[in-house]
């Protein structure tokens, strides 16, 4: 059970270890005292209004206390004055820091003061069961205030759990949409290729009817034509000649230009880069809770009565008068307090390395095939002979 000397010895903690953890942060760390001064103001703020709502309305009532009462409002509101103009004080800047060093000053005298002054006039004046019945009320309250901050702290790493997923839902939904997109490229180009295959096989068809065509005709143009009479058979070769020269087969049908041209085109291997997600890395910051002891000597200090003879046996003092002694014993009690340093940090980060791939494809290119035909020829000169 807490008593109301531990009580008022163990609520400064907190404050304590924020303060120390505010003065020794650096100009340029704005965010993180924003963060400790933001802890540390509610802190304060707590502790008094605990004090003013449950202990103080006690403490007036007797007459020892009463006067105490008023000593810390006013460091209450000695306090609450600075913090109001460290909250528009620039966090970078050295005012900010020579304030928060005043108030660390204010918030020490305080918890002398309540130590060597109002806690004992709180065990004079105050029966077990007031300083009893203020613990509780402060403690309820307290636990109250802590259950609803781990509310709100639950409530917000549900939220930020949910946004996470919705993340993770966004991200994977891009990146099937980015597979199918990927298919889709893939058998789109698949037809194209089918197409041209299909294509190029009609083309090659088509040339070779018309080269079957054109062969039949230059058979046909160039067989031998005989009379039977040698002078028939050369009028016919006279009349015939001109009309075979002038005409020149292109793509199988004759042409009666002066010149025609066949472009020659060949395929060229164009290789394109596209940027799709091949994985996702995630690195989740959580707390894990050691359960730690630690062995701490504390002294305690009792008042002995014990009679003896006197020394001597003469009168040395005053006697025979009403004479009291008060003497105060004291205890220590553990004072947990808690700092927290950067133990390592895990850096999160993308490299970009770079790989060769080999693309392996097919090219066509136009060619031209040039045939001369001399069978016509011979086939005169034999029929002349």
């Amino acid at each position: 059970m807490t008593t109301i000397r531990q009580l008022l010895q163990t609520s400064p903690t907190k404050a304590n270890d924020l303060f120390a953890k505010l003065v020794d942060t650096s100009d340029s760390a704005v965010k993180t005292r924003e963060k400790l001064f933001s802890d540390l103001g509610a802190e304060l703020e707590l502790l008094a209004r605990l004090e003013e709502e449950h202990l103080f309305p006690v403490l007036r009532k007797h007459k020892e206390t009463k006067a105490l009462v008023s000593e810390v409002l006013a460091d209450n509101k000695q306090m609450r004055t600075l913090l109001d103009e460290l909250e528009t004080t620039p966090k970078d800047s050295e005012e900010f820091a020579t304030k928060v060093a005043e108030l660390r000053k204010i918030h020490q005298k305080r918890v002398r003061d309540e130590k060597n002054e109002l806690l004992p006039a709180i065990l004079k004046a105050l029966s077990d069961e007031e300083a009893q019945a203020i613990v509780e009320k402060i403690e309820g309250e307290r636990a109250e205030i802590e259950d609803e901050k781990r509310a709100e702290a639950e409530q917000r790493r549900a939220e930020a759990k949910q946004e996470r997923e919705q993340e993770a839902m966004t991200l994977a939904e891009q990146q099937e949409e980015a597979e199918r997109e990927q298919e889709r490229r893939a058998a789109v180009r698949q037809t194209v290729e089918a197409v041209a295959r299909t294509g190029e096989v009609a083309a090659n068809s088509a040339k070779q009817i018309v080269r079957s065509a054109a062969e039949g005709v230059q058979r046909v143009a160039t067989a031998p034509i005989s009379t039977g009479s040698i002078l028939w058979d050369t009028m016919f070769d006279m009349w015939t000649a001109p009309l075979r020269s002038v005409a020149r087969p292109t793509n199988g049908l004759p042409s009666t230009q002066e010149e025609e041209v066949i472009a020659l085109a060949e395929e060229t291997l164009r290789v394109d880069k596209q940027t799709v997600t091949s994985g996702t890395t995630t690195v989740r910051r959580f707390v894990v809770e050691t359960p730690v002891e630690q062995q701490v000597a504390l002294n305690d200090e009792r008042v002995i009565v014990e009679r003896r003879k006197p020394v001597k046996d003469a009168e040395t003092g005053e006697t025979l008068t009403e004479v009291t002694i008060e003497m105060i014993e004291t205890a220590e009690v553990p004072v947990v307090g808690k700092s927290v340093k950067v133990r390592e940090e895990v850096v999160v980060r993308r490299e970009r390395t770079q790989r060769v791939e080999i693309v392996r494809d097919t090219l066509r290119r136009d060619e031209v095939e040039v045939t001369r035909s001399s069978e016509k020829r011979r086939a005169l000169a034999s029929s002349r002979k």
